[in-house]
């Protein structure tokens, strides 16, 4: 009996399991009634969303073969049009799959979990429809997992349709339009066509939505007051972060010139910081609460950079000029010309900012090439006029201190050189303009400011590394006497540490200023570079021996720049380096021959390597090389064999004075191949370096000894007086100003033969290259005293014999 309860309890679980589908499906039915208002909601079977995801598959390839033909910007825009219809399916799609996922959901959270095993079993009709739901469910997923990845593909495709437009605008730089003195080009400022204004209608209708919602009564004040702040934090700001870095470096940095340099990058780093900041709270309180189109969070993006170049070019060029404190100026820039040029910089990023962001906007409403013209037009026109009276305003400062009587900053050749080509670009892209072309001067205006940005950028940079190095490494502040008695070092060796370190740095800076010239352009930012960078870096590698004009042209960049960075560091080798490493003067000599010989050798490597010279194509040219060694170049390579080998091992060096098979000079240069010996008379002989290695040789000099010896040795006839012309012989040896006094001269009785007595008489000179002229004047002397008291010299005697007997004929 008490199994009827459990039995009757089982029976109504089993009646609720059934009922409730039922149950569910009318709940289902009263919420669609309730919302019969509401847009009926669309279901797709299976079958249906795979022919609809293979419609926009079949759509998206169409856009690409069109795109990789497409060579105009018409056809370019069709595409856009396209992609923008086509995201828009996707997006249709995605939300009536993600609905029926989520009603789907709902019937399973209905349902509930399925029983674990050791409970009782549920109804057939339950589990069945669980199933169905499930792989439902499944396909659903798999189909939202296929339009997430063509919404994928047509953000690809977008950005590939973008690049294409980008550079059909370069190789579109010959195009000619209307001259800014034409009034056809500034027409559109006046009267736009039907097709502009409803682009840049709909631009307005985007913006415009978003200022309404940030000037609302109930964000009004909050609006203003963000305002206000952002306004606050780019000028009060800026001044704080101005005398809070001044006041850094003048009471915590050491009194060097890193306080100058260190106080420029401040002044040009808060200029952009506080521009950055004000930027970002100014896009924060008219976006908060409003939901950015893609379009427009590029607009802002770019916007964005373009504030952040001009803030640099003002911060550039306040740090540079600085004229409230013409004693930290870090260029040589005469006051005149510095309080001249003061609102160039300034007013050159307030006009940029203005003109480029009119030229961004009129990009993102894809308006007429006119208008775009016209953006491109205004901009150009802004750097050059800007730029121009710069310039015009500088020579004129300068000429009126020269008339004045007053001597201008001095002006280094490279210094010249730069001011020659701005000028240069300034003119061309003026003429451009005049008689439209529009793209040209476009260009040529945007290179012209991103040089001066790059160029002004590493001058800085480079100031600073070098202050640092020398204030770090410097035994006269802290920093240098902790580096002193942590490692044990001396003086010339922290003096070596900052040059090198130096060095370094400043080849570093000097690698990444060509690559940013190179590889970036005007509104790019360091991220931007290095991903630029890093796409030259990865990209194909040479496949053949194809060369290209891009090739040659960037060959040719790379041999100026090689020649110019040899002779540059080799000139810092031998004025700053190796003073300090190495006070020999031949060793450095010798090591500035290694370093140009390697150094040239690695220019002609790189050389071919941007021509697309692959190594393996020159297997050929090695094994002509490996004949011709083995028959005719075996001198030639023995000889740079040797040439290393006295380069490395030292055994004669430059300024050493040699004697070898009966030539006696200085040595004033080693080649490779050769080495240059000058003789007494000014004549120079080539001697291959395998003599020097092979060759006995002697080294006069080699000791490093600052003295030289004068010996003569004199035959007299037996019948002198030995000490008393020994004391002759010292005599004139100590009344010479060339003999030194210590050692003192000395005679020596060399030989006694039966034709006479050889005494050899000995004295030190101040260097070996005067000891000839000497010894030549003691013989001069000797014999006039020996005249005098009646000494002669030995006759050399010679002993002939004859044969008597056949001279007589006997």
């Amino acid at each position: 009996m008490r199994k009827l309860p459990r039995l009757a309890l089982s029976l109504v679980l089993v009646a609720l399991i059934q009922l409730l589908p039922f149950s569910y499906s009318s709940a289902f039915a009263a919420e669609s009634a309730s919302a019969a208002e509401a847009p009926e909601a669309v279901t797709l079977t299976h079958v249906e969303a795979m022919a609809e995801l293979k419609r926009l598959q079949i759509a998206q390839d169409e856009i690409k073969q069109q795109a990789s033909g497409s060579s105009n910007n018409p056809k370019l825009d069709g595409l856009d049009d396209a992609l923008r219809q086509l995201a828009a399916d996707v997006d249709k799609l995605t939300a009536t799959l993600t609905a029926q996922r989520a009603a789907l959901q709902a019937q399973l959270d209905v349902l509930g979990p399925p029983p674990d095993a050791g409970t009782a079993k549920e109804a057939p009709a339950v589990a069945r429809q669980r199933a169905e739901l499930n792989a439902r469910k499944a396909q659903l997923d798999e189909e939202r997992k296929q339009t997430a990845d063509s919404q994928e593909n047509i953000a690809n495709l977008k950005d590939q349709v973008a690049k294409l437009h980008r550079s059909q605008l370069r190789d579109q730089l010959a195009l000619r339009s209307d001259s800014i003195l034409n009034p056809q080009f500034w027409a559109p400022l006046i009267k736009r066509s039907a097709e502009d204004r409803e682009r840049l209608g709909a631009l307005r209708d985007e913006v415009v939505p978003l200022l309404a919602l940030a000037w609302q009564p109930a964000q009004r004040v909050g609006t203003v007051l963000w305002l206000v702040f952002a306004l606050a934090v780019w000028s009060l700001g800026r001044r704080l972060l101005e005398r809070g870095a001044a006041w850094f470096c003048l009471t915590q940095l050491p009194e060097t010139r890193l306080r100058r340099s260190a106080l420029a990058l401040a002044m040009a780093l808060t200029t952009v910081l506080t521009t950055a900041l004000a930027a970002q709270i100014v896009f924060s309180t008219f976006t908060r609460g409003y939901e950015l189109t893609p379009e427009f969070q590029e607009l802002i993006a770019q916007l964005g950079k373009l504030m952040m170049t001009s803030a640099l070019i003002a911060g550039l060029g306040r740090a540079l000029l600085c004229t409230k404190h013409p004693s930290w100026r870090l260029p040589a820039l005469a006051d005149p010309v510095a309080l001249a040029m003061k609102p160039f910089p300034t007013v050159l990023a307030g006009l940029l900012l203005l003109a480029g962001t009119l030229e961004l906007l009129s990009r993102l409403a894809d308006t007429s090439v006119q208008v775009t013209l016209l953006g491109r037009g205004l901009v150009s026109l802004v750097v050059v006029l800007t730029i121009g009276a710069a310039l015009l305003r500088a020579n004129r400062v300068r000429t009126e201190l020269a008339a004045a009587g007053e001597r201008p900053e001095a002006r280094a050749t490279l210094a010249g050189l730069i001011h020659a080509a701005v000028t240069l670009v300034v003119i061309v892209s003026m003429v451009a303009l005049l008689i439209g072309y529009i793209s040209v001067a476009r260009f040529l205006t945007y290179e012209l400011v991103w040089f001066d940005i790059v160029l002004c950028t590493l001058y800085l940079l480079t100031q600073l590394t070098r202050d640092v190095c020398e204030t770090m490494f410097s035994s006269a502040h802290r920093s240098g006497r902790v580096i002193k008695q942590l490692f044990g070092v001396d003086d010339s060796h922290l003096d070596q540490v900052s040059t090198v370190l130096s060095g370094i740095g400043a080849s570093l800076l000097l690698l990444m200023a060509v690559l940013a010239l190179l590889t970036g352009g005007f509104g790019s930012t360091p991220a931007d570079l290095l991903n630029t960078l890093l796409t030259v870096l990865g990209g194909e590698k040479l496949r053949s021996l194809n060369i290209m004009p891009d090739r040659i042209l960037n060959a040719v960049i790379a041999l100026v720049v090689g020649i110019w960075l040899m002779r540059a560091v080799r000139r810092w080798l031998d004025q700053e380096l190796l003073p300090k490493v190495c006070g020999e003067p031949g060793l450095r000599a010798s090591l500035i021959t290694l370093f140009s010989n390697v150094g040239y050798v690695l220019l002609v490597l790189l050389m071919l390597s941007l021509l697309g010279v692959k190594w393996e194509n020159l297997a050929w040219i090695v094994s002509a090389l490996s004949v011709g060694i083995g028959f005719g170049l075996q001198e030639i390579v023995k000889n740079f064999v040797s040439g290393l080998i006295l380069l490395t091992e030292r055994p004669v060096k430059v300024g050493d004075m040699v004697s070898l098979a009966g030539v006696e000079g200085d040595i004033r240069r080693i080649n490779v191949r050769a080495t240059e010996i000058q003789l007494g008379d000014r004549s120079t002989v080539i001697v291959p370096n395998s003599q020097l290695i092979s060759q006995n040789l002697r080294n006069v000099t080699m000791s490093n000894s600052t003295q030289g010896v004068a010996t003569l040795q004199l035959t007299f006839p037996l019948n002198i007086d030995p000490e008393e012309v020994r004391d002759l012989l010292l005599e004139a040896y100590r009344e010479n100003e060339a003999i030194l006094d210590i050692p003192a001269p000395s005679v020596t009785f060399s030989q006694l033969a039966p034709n006479g007595i050889t005494l050899s008489v000995t004295g030190y000179v101040n260097s070996p290259r005067i000891a000839a002229n000497t010894k030549s004047d003691l013989l001069f002397e000797i014999l006039k005293r020996l005249r005098a008291a009646d000494i002669a010299l030995s006759v050399p005697q010679t002993l002939r014999l004859e044969n008597t007997a056949a001279a007589l004929g006997t």
